[in-house]
């Protein structure tokens, strides 16, 4: 039975990436790119050490929260994961980009 990690998630703008550490380990991230109105998701990646404890989910709600919250960019869900856990979550289909 795998427990959860809790992460702290964190902005690296300069990596253009959200980061989740665990212990003040690097766990994961979520890659994008920034493309006017958009906010382009394009790859979300757990280290195998932090693999099915809740880390992926916790870095892609976090990510949305802060783009939500900025009210910049809609979202474009290039990564297959950011894609299924906003079809998981109803309450974050708002926030996706209208292709």
């Amino acid at each position: 039975m795998s427990h959860k990690a809790v992460a702290e998630i964190a902005l690296n703008e300069s990596e253009s990436r959200y980061e989740a550490f665990v212990g003040g380990e690097l766990a994961g991230f979520a890659e994008y790119e920034i493309d006017d109105e958009r906010i382009v998701f394009t790859h979300t990646e757990v280290a195998d050490a932090f693999e099915g404890q809740g880390v992926a989910g916790q870095l892609a709600r976090a990510a949305l929260d802060d783009v939500r919250a900025s009210g910049k960019y809609r979202v474009v869900p290039r990564c297959p994961y950011i894609k299924k856990w906003i079809d998981k979550h109803p309450d974050y289909q708002d926030l996706v980009h209208p292709h």
